[in-house]
């Protein structure tokens, strides 16, 4: 325990992108809090994310001692640049020298007593977004001021941003424990602990009550309106293209928001021409869970929904709309064996026979991930 006064409880400093809201991302962010909840409830957790607020809302019941705070994003936003090495030169000064960043003094000071930093899965420490390679630079920083150890699970670092390479293998260096969701983001790393590949991190967290077994559709769709390569009236046109070549009527049809209101922009192009489809928000997938069941067929846009529909047993076809990160995020699940076809350039595909993981297949990647939970938690954790 890295605290002062040893009597104090452990500190865990989670690092995510949870409060979008989205789907995949509190998703994760709930699979972690579940699990602390489980081995460490006397725990002092802290899950640093952009929307804190939303995040006490929609994941704050999970942990009896979990505490939200944004001071790692706001450290990459402040930094002068959006070029790598700048902010990474920037955020971890200002963790070493708070008063660098005088508004976030109180924050860096919290997260300069954490037991373990464990920056949680997801895809957003790449290129597509620069500043959050700071992320990386300020759980190095803090650890280094604590004593603790930093890990990171089930990361997406693909596509490393431009001239950036040696910068990520630095700071990957500097953590205890690293794991990528796939091999693309494992191949720039080269470190001197070689990461491990566990894949997505919701593959610790799949359990029944996610799921609904009542007002499901046999043909699920979830397609997006952000990070495209096409137009999104292109979309919709392949949408209503592909539905017509497979000869789905609009009563078998269910629409799922993984994102509120990014996720129903084509639905609101396409909705007079399906007018008896079933659409499903975010609010009610949260709530009710998501209604992916065996049998159906999907077409999905969305990585977790691919996931989590293979995941009940669900075929479908994974539909990548930008070739620089999703693409390989897709294939990342097909290649674990969710049984899915992968569509590119919006070209219209056969209808899937079937799909779906082996239950066999889930079980293997769950203690996969349960084993490294151990390695990242434990007996660091009082």
């Amino acid at each position: 325990m890295s605290s002062s006064d040893p009597s104090a409880p452990a500190v865990v400093y989670l690092v995510g992108t949870t409060g979008n809201p989205n789907y995949g991302d509190e998703l994760i962010g709930a699979t972690w809090l579940k699990y602390l909840a489980r081995t460490a409830p006397e725990t002092e957790v802290w899950l640093d994310c952009p929307n804190p607020g939303q995040s006490e809302v929609l994941l704050g019941h999970l942990h009896p001692r979990a505490r939200f705070t944004d001071t790692f994003w706001r450290l990459c936003w402040e930094a002068p640049s959006e070029e790598p090495w700048q902010v990474a030169a920037f955020v971890q000064h200002a963790v070493n020298d708070p008063g660098l960043a005088p508004r976030w003094v109180a924050g860096i000071e919290l997260a300069a007593t954490a037991d373990v930093v464990h920056l949680i899965g997801g895809g957003y420490v790449n290129g597509i977004w620069p500043r959050h390679i700071g992320l990386l630079a300020a759980a190095v920083a803090a650890v280094r001021r604590s004593g603790g150890r930093a890990a990171m699970t089930g990361q997406g670092l693909w596509p490393v941003p431009e001239n950036a390479h040696a910068l990520l293998r630095s700071l990957a260096d500097q953590f205890e424990i690293i794991d990528v969701r796939d091999e693309p983001s494992s191949a720039p790393l080269s470190t001197s602990l070689r990461p491990s590949v566990t894949g997505d991190d919701m593959f610790f967290g799949i359990e029944p009550g996610l799921f609904r077994e009542d007002e499901t559709r046999e043909i699920m769709v979830c397609v997006q309106s952000d990070l495209l390569d096409v137009s999104v009236p292109s979309l919709a046109g392949f949408l209503l293209d592909t539905l017509r070549a497979w000869g789905v009527s609009s009563e078998q049809v269910g629409l799922v928001e993984g994102i509120p209101r990014v996720d129903r922009e084509v639905f609101s192009l396409v909705e007079h021409d399906l007018p008896n489809a079933r659409f499903y928000p975010f609010s009610e997938i949260t709530s009710s869970g998501l209604p992916a069941t065996a049998g159906q067929c999907w077409l999905s846009t969305r990585f977790h929904t691919h996931l989590m529909a293979a995941a009940a047993g669900a075929g479908g076809v994974a539909v990548s709309i930008n070739s620089g990160y999703y693409t390989n995020k897709h294939r990342s699940l097909i290649e674990r064996g969710s049984n899915w076809a992968l569509s590119e350039g919006l070209s219209i595909p056969e209808p899937p026979v079937d799909g779906g993981f082996d239950p066999a297949d889930l079980r293997t990647l769950h203690d996969h991930k349960a084993q490294l939970a151990r390695s990242i938690y434990s007996p660091h954790l009082s």
